[in-house]
């Protein structure tokens, strides 16, 4: 699998460490929204300045698409918040994400201008 087929989830150590205890990403977002927000590589970097800037502790959660096909949890391309580019389209996976999709955890530093593209193995 090549990045370039990878969605990514954005959380905090103890996030991750709550999800692997659960056996399912389903953050909070899944209740108040109805999904759970993931990013591509390219993406990440914009909701991870808006919502951790400053932080150093970050971890993006490596997902398989195939793998939530598989699990039977939808994805849907869809605008962001007012303010991202309009013609940006993020991934929002509808339903809990098992933990089975992730295929990798990478922790997520920004640099010296905030946070970029990640890299990824």
């Amino acid at each position: 699998m090549t990045t370039d087929h990878v969605l990514l989830h954005l959380c905090t150590p103890p996030e991750r460490v709550s999800y692997e205890l659960a056996g399912e990403i389903a953050p909070a977002s899944l209740d108040e929204v109805g999904f759970v927000h993931l990013s591509t590589p390219e993406q990440v970097a914009l909701p991870a300045q808006r919502l951790f800037g400053g932080r150093d502790d970050m971890q993006l959660l490596v997902l398989d698409p195939a793998a939530l096909e598989r699990a039977g949890v939808e994805v849907r391309w869809e605008p962001g918040v007012p303010g991202d580019p309009e013609s940006m389209r993020f991934p929002h996976a509808y339903g809990a994400v098992p933990a089975a999709a992730v295929v990798d955890v990478v922790e997520y530093r920004p640099g010296p201008d905030g946070f970029g593209r990640p890299e990824l193995p």
